[in-house]
Formats: structure tokens, C-alpha cells, sequence
């Protein structure tokens, strides 16, 4: 599929001279990098508008046509109810999550304070996804006397039973499921449901803002969490199953549940601290939501920080990346964060050239991936990273890279490049041992 890219109304003033300049789809060049200020993200796309909606932390909606320019609708939710304050001493609502259901629109809000297990999830309902929402009720209170904390909702429905399911927790006894009642939203057991996820005591049990999809065309609901500190060593990871209430298992057969993680291994990552050559370090991108889009689509949202490992707070932005899906059935994130690309056919010559190339590895502690040098020649399709030598095949949208005994597969795409600010090619897939990687393409296509 060959397409001219379409600028903005006000084009660049040079625009990019590249044989990707006949490819590009939508591209939007004037697109940012990020949307700043905005904490723990939940994605949504308005059935009725077709609009997309972001809800985050402080209650804020904001809303767009293309999933790159947002405009602030405002706070939808006034106050928590008179319970949930008397109950946790606060006003503050972080991370809401929301659902649709018949012609009403439920939002999950969690109040709390930072840093304790007196928190609780209430639910606020409005005939717009735009709001006000007005609290309806409690779903569940927690305190230290339980194992959990009531924070980060998220709300799913079994594809099989249609029974509704509120997927939340934050560090303590890891990230739980609790059935809710579908006509009123609230919550239709006692207790506090069953545990999902857990993290060990000395990775400071650090498992939270639990977000769960089903991929219809794999057959497995998937739950992504961020591990670590929002602060600095904010991951996010994934497993899947074939039911909500698990067991959710990674790339290697292990359970969320694993305690006994010794080497900070457990969950396929998605997305960790990274730094591209000459650019902007970040850290702690985490508390993800997925958007399934109607076109078919799929997205990752979550926050992000610039490095700043000092005991201040550092802002975080909202990034969105494609996300794709390899053969075996796993979600792979995109090199760059979304600018209106679309897939298309790549040729390949312009894959020839140099990259460079991060991998996103699990680490004790985790830290920032940054990225190393990279090559693809058309001479014997020889490969090289570093030290590293062996062969590259391009077929059917995707290339695969072997050396030695390793054997790695990436999904090849257009992307716009923001630290250089300019097209270009990038990779994104993961080896035969599930360690995910990005790579892009550097200089001029020619």
C-alpha cells in the first residue's frame, strides 16, 4: 500500500527528503511527543462519538479526534462521596477507569493518600462520557487489617459469561479481581476477590495499576502492570490466560503470582526506562491502558517521566504507541511514540542503513536501556550490532535477524522520529527468548 504523506495545514517548512515521503499514511509531523501532565491514563473511545477520551488522575477528561491533539474537557468529578473522604481523610481522586454500559457511563475512581492501605474505590455514573459524573456508591474500602489497597480500577467483562470484573491493587497483597453487579456497578461478593499478581517483599512488593484487554483473535485476556516505584523504576509487563481469574502466566510459563522472583524476571516486558543516542532520558513509564481501536488498531497508554533521579517529584507526560501482536500471540510496542502512522508496505531498500537499537530487558535493578549501533547491509544481508554478526531476512512486513544460535523477529514500520524530527524506519518484535526490542533507522533514506 503505497500513500502520499498528508501534513497538517501548516506544513513544515523542509519537509523530510526521503523515499518514505510517498509512503508516509497520515503522518503528522506536528505531532508531540508526549501530553504533559497527565498522570495514570485510561483510554476510551466513545461508541456514540467516535471520540477518544483520556481520564486521569484529579478526576480530568480530555478528549480528541486523532489520538494526537487533545483539548481539556475538564474535571468530571467534583468530590469523592462524603463515605470515601471520612474513610481515607482525603479529597484526592487518582486513576479513573471507565465502562459503558446500555446508555450509562460508570466511572471508578480511587480515593486515597500516598503511601497507605486506607483507600477505596467508589463509582460515579453520567449519561456522557464527558460528565459530570455523580457518585452512586462504595465498591470496596480497604485498611491495613487487609492485604490489598483499593486503589487503580479497571473493569472488564468475561467474553464467555458476561459477568463484570474490577481489576485494582497497589503493592501490599499484589493486584486482585472482584466480581461486580452489572446492573448497578457495585460490588456483587464479600471479600476482596482473587489475587492476580504479586511482587516479592524485598522488590518492595511493587505490583500495581493492573489493566486487562481480551484479544479476540488469540483467545487470551491480557494483564498488564507496572512493577517498581512510580518514582523512578516503573515498568510495565504482561501475561495472559485463558480466563480473568488467571493464573496469568508470561513468556516463559511463570505466574504473576510468583514470589519467588530472584532475578526480577516474572512478566514479559512492554516498556522500561530508555534513552535514545543524543536524546532525552526517561524513566518510569508505567500505570498503562490499551485502546483496541474500531478500525482494528491496537494502542498503549501510559505515563512517562524525564530522568530526574533526585528526591523531587519529576512531572510525568502521557505517551501512545502502536502496539502489535507477534505469531505467537504476545504484544509488542512500537520504537516511537504514535504520530498518525499507519501500516504499510515498506520496501527494502530502505531498510538498508545504520540504527540504533535498545533492548528492553528485564534488570536487577531495572534501570535505563540505552541504545548501542546497529547495521543492516545488503551485502549477504549482513547483520551487525556491536560486536554481534549474522544475517537479516525481510518478508511480508517483518524481518528476522539471526546470529549464532539466537534468532529474533521484529515488525518493520513507519515512524516519526522525535528526537531527530524527521521520518524514518523502526523495528519493534522480541527474540526467541522473549527480550523485546526497538530499533530505527538513522540518516536520509535513500
Amino acid at each position: 500500500m503505497n500513500t502520499k504523506i498528508r501534513y497538517p495545514e501548516e506544513p513544515p517548512k523542509e519537509p523530510p527528503k526521503s523515499i518514505l515521503k510517498e509512503l508516509w499514511g497520515k503522518m503528522r509531523p506536528d505531532s508531540p511527543i508526549g501530553l504533559w501532565l497527565t498522570h495514570d491514563p485510561a483510554i476510551y473511545q466513545d461508541e456514540v462519538s467516535g471520540n477518544y477520551y483520556i481520564y486521569g488522575t484529579g478526576a480530568i477528561c480530555q478528549r480528541s479526534e486523532d489520538l494526537i491533539h487533545w483539548e481539556k474537557v475538564g474535571k468530571v468529578v467534583e468530590n469523592p462521596p462524603r463515605e470515601a473522604s471520612d474513610w481515607t481523610g482525603g479529597k484526592d481522586i487518582w486513576a479513573p477507569d471507565i465502562v459503558k454500559v446500555g446508555e450509562e457511563y460508570r466511572l471508578y475512581c480511587s480515593n486515597s493518600t500516598f503511601g497507605v492501605q486506607q483507600s477505596c474505590i467508589f463509582l460515579a455514573v453520567a449519561d456522557s462520557p464527558e460528565g459530570p459524573f455523580v457518585p452512586r456508591g462504595i465498591v470496596l474500602k480497604t485498611s491495613d487489617k487487609l492485604p490489598v489497597n483499593a486503589i487503580d480500577a479497571n473493569i472488564i467483562t468475561d467474553v464467555e459469561t458476561g459477568e463484570m470484573y474490577m481489576i485494582y491493587g497497589s503493592f501490599w497483597g499484589g493486584c486482585h479481581a472482584l466480581r461486580l453487579d452489572r446492573e448497578t456497578g457495585l460490588a456483587a461478593e464479600e471479600g476482596i476477590g482473587t489475587c492476580l499478581a504479586r511482587r516479592p517483599a524485598w522488590l518492595s512488593t511493587g505490583v500495581e495499576g493492573p489493566y486487562m484487554i481480551y484479544n479476540p483473535e488469540t483467545g487470551y485476556y491480557y494483564l498488564f502492570v507496572s512493577y517498581g516505584s512510580l518514582k523512578m523504576d516503573y515498568q510495565v509487563r504482561v501475561g495472559r490466560s485463558r480466563s480473568i481469574l488467571g493464573p496469568f502466566l508470561d513468556f516463559h510459563g511463570r505466574e504473576l503470582t510468583d514470589t519467588s522472583d530472584a532475578d526480577n524476571s516474572v512478566g514479559l516486558m512492554q516498556l522500561c526506562g530508555y534513552c535514545w543516542s543524543d536524546a532525552t532520558s526517561y524513566m518510569a513509564p508505567g500505570h498503562n491502558s490499551v485502546l483496541h481501536d474500531r478500525d482494528g488498531s491496537w494502542y498503549i497508554v501510559y505515563h512517562i517521566r524525564e530522568k530526574n533521579f533526585v528526591t523531587k517529584g519529576e512531572p510525568s507526560t502521557m505517551q501512545i504507541r502502536k502496539m502489535y501482536w507477534t505469531e505467537e500471540g504476545w504484544p509488542v510496542v512500537s520504537a516511537e511514540p504514535y504520530s498518525g502512522e499507519v501500516e504499510q508496505e515498506i520496501p527494502r531498500e530502505a531498510l538498508q542503513g545504520r540504527y540504533e537499537r535498545i533492548n528492553l530487558a528485564c534488570s536487577l535493578p531495572q534501570g535505563i536501556q540505552t541504545s548501542v549501533p546497529m547495521k543492516l547491509k545488503d551485502s549477504n544481508d549482513y547483520y551487525e550490532c556491536c560486536s554481534i554478526q549474522g544475517k537479516w531476512h525481510y518478508e511480508d512486513g517483518r524481518i528476522t535477524i539471526t546470529y549464532g544460535p539466537h534468532r529474533e523477529t521484529a515488525f518493520v514500520t513507519a515512524v516519526w522520529d522525535h528526537e531527530r524530527n524527521q521520518p524514518t524506519i523502526a523495528l519493534c518484535g522480541m527474540s526467541q527468548d522473549g527480550v523485546p526490542f526497538w530499533a530505527k533507522r538513522l540518516g536520509e533514506i535513500l
